[in-house]
């Protein structure tokens, strides 16, 4: 039960988290075989680099990373209980071409030992045996890692197994991948995992064994070895080529790389997804572009006889990802209060618009503009206020209607009755003759 409270908690913080931040720049003296490439700054999910973010890609093994998602959200999960290797897992793994732990049927080893063989050494068996274990089945444990997704918001992905074996309708972005990471990466144990280099795995039949990473750019022994490189999880099949999702973090920086496509017979995952980190830690710093010091609008305030307007804020101080060079003239903040006036009382802190941060013509984020005082509505303006709409009210205009009907009848009424008296009022005029009366 705390697992799903917990789950419910980090979606909420998700769906209300910043919206990714499109700006992306042009690695300058960098060019990026991979089909699809995202590089994100984790601090404000500015996007600094991106290739057909929302392009249909072939995630080979990056699936494992919600595989591994829904072991850890599992109620059955339980990181010390044991767990054994299943005919039907090593008879579902057979033929596809899958890596695999080389695990007997009936051995064991525990659950966190079978999230290591998953989401660190990338095993297809151990996926296959999870999906069962987890799931009850693989297709449920599939519908599963698909309505996971839909919650997540990853209307660009679909799963169709739990390994990443390749499949038309088994397919992500490089957009929905990193909101699915990010996601991940909360969870303490992901973390661990994904950024583990070596981890012993006693197992009961065949005894200890070491697993090692498959991201070269966390292993030391490696020529691909970058030192501020932390996990996630390589991928590769002939359809997908060569995919990686990693991290890296140096001085207060924080980065995910996220590259799909790559060449297959090359190892230009790792080689541009370190030429993209070394691009933003030397060109790229934290700026803050709008702080609460300073008012950004104001609005008109009515019903008040303290004031007839209210200064805006910024709710929250804006720091953002930009280059170093930047121009501060080429920052500016454009406000969008919700009118032109509002009515008392207005209380300090009170939502009142918000503000696009724009950058080289270019919306990078927003704030909300807040009251910066309290205002006090005034009775005597409030009453004057009711007074003058209610005779300006539209009961009040048919009233005035009637009213200026029945004057006008009664105008005509006069007219017409003064124009009937006039006509009773002629006497017929008949010429006096003197003689007649002579």
């Amino acid at each position: 039960m705390l697992k799903k409270v917990f789950s419910a908690f980090l979606i909420i913080c998700l769906i209300f988290s910043p919206v990714l931040t499109v700006n992306a720049y042009e690695p300058s003296g960098l060019t990026i075989t991979a089909n699809a490439a995202m590089l994100v700054s984790l601090d404000t999910d500015e996007v600094l680099f991106e290739k057909n973010a929302d392009q249909k890609v072939y995630p080979a093994s990056i699936t494992k990373i919600m595989t591994t998602l829904l072991i850890l959200e599992s109620e059955k999960y339980n990181p010390e209980a044991k767990i054994a290797m299943t005919e039907e897992a090593l008879d579902l793994i057979s033929g596809t071409g899958s890596s695999v732990s080389l695990l007997k049927a009936g051995e064991e080893i525990t659950q966190l030992d079978l999230v290591y063989m998953v989401l660190m050494s990338s095993y297809g068996d151990c996926s296959l045996l999870a999906a069962t274990y987890y799931g009850g089945s693989v297709d449920n444990f599939v519908n599963m890692m698909n309505t996971r997704a839909n919650e997540l918001g990853l209307t660009g992905t679909h799963y169709e197994n739990p390994i990443g074996l390749h499949h038309e309708q088994n397919y992500t972005t490089a957009r929905d991948t990193y909101v699915l990471t990010k996601f991940a990466l909360q969870n303490d144990t992901f973390k661990e995992v994904c950024e583990s280099t070596r981890h012993t795995v006693n197992a009961s039949l065949s005894g200890k064994r070491v697993l090692s990473t498959t991201n070269f750019l966390q292993d030391n022994t490696t020529n691909y070895y970058y030192t501020y490189a932390k996990g996630v999880k390589t991928g590769y099949t002939d359809e997908a080529g060569r995919c990686l999702v990693s991290t890296a973090s140096y001085n207060g920086y924080n980065y995910m790389c996220l590259v799909f496509g790559c060449p297959p017979n090359e190892k230009k995952h790792f080689t541009e997804s370190s030429d993209l980190y070394r691009w933003a830690f030397k060109n790229f710093e934290f700026k803050k572009v709008a702080d609460t010091s300073n008012p950004i609008a104001e609005i008109g305030v009515d019903l008040s006889l303290d004031t007839d307007y209210v200064s805006l804020y910024v709710e929250k101080g804006f720091t953002t990802v930009l280059p170093k060079d930047a121009d501060d003239s080429t920052i500016s903040i454009v406000p969008h209060p919700i009118d032109q006036r509002v009515d008392a009382p207005i209380k300090k802190g009170q939502v009142l618009g918000t503000a696009d941060i724009i950058y080289a013509e270019q919306v990078i984020g927003s704030v909300n503009l807040i009251a910066n005082e309290n205002i006090e509505k005034s009775a005597m303006l409030t009453a004057i206020r009711a007074v003058k709409n209610f005779f300006t009210s539209s009961y009040m205009k048919v009233v005035y209607i009637i009213i200026a009907a029945g004057i006008l009848v009664f105008i005509l009424a006069i007219i017409k009755l003064n124009s009937k008296s006039s006509k009773k009022r002629k006497i017929k005029y008949v010429p006096y003759d003197e003689n007649k009366k002579r």
